[in-house]
């Protein structure tokens, strides 16, 4: 950076790749927005880097709530359920089938 609010090419995301990023999240951005995200996503991923950068950093240490010692319990064999009551249970079926609600899908113009 050469001094606040101008920025060199290298400091900067291309067009290109800003939006791959948007494509990816199924976002559509106006050309300020591009301009502006240039510059915030390449500020993110420089931030990011420098955890790259920290000395003694080990990607096999994970800090979390609870410790590696978790004990599964093991899977056994249950009692098989009746298909046609589970049918029924569902809160909608139709037929031999259960109604879920569509989780995954294409939208147009992302």
């Amino acid at each position: 950076m050469l001094k606040e609010g101008v920025f060199l090419m290298k400091d900067k995301l291309s067009k290109e790749e800003v939006l791959h990023v948007a494509n990816l999240a199924r976002i559509k951005l106006t050309e300020e927005e591009i301009e502006k995200y240039q510059v915030e996503l390449k500020k993110l991923l420089s931030d990011v880097e420098k955890i790259n950068e920290v000395e003694g950093y080990d990607e096999d240490i994970l800090i979390a709530c609870w410790d590696n010692n978790t004990e599964l319990r093991s899977d056994t064999e249950g009692e098989m359920l009746n298909p046609k009551t589970v049918v029924e249970n569902a809160p909608h079926h139709a037929g031999n089938y259960i109604e879920v609600p569509v989780v995954i899908g294409e939208s147009e113009g992302a």
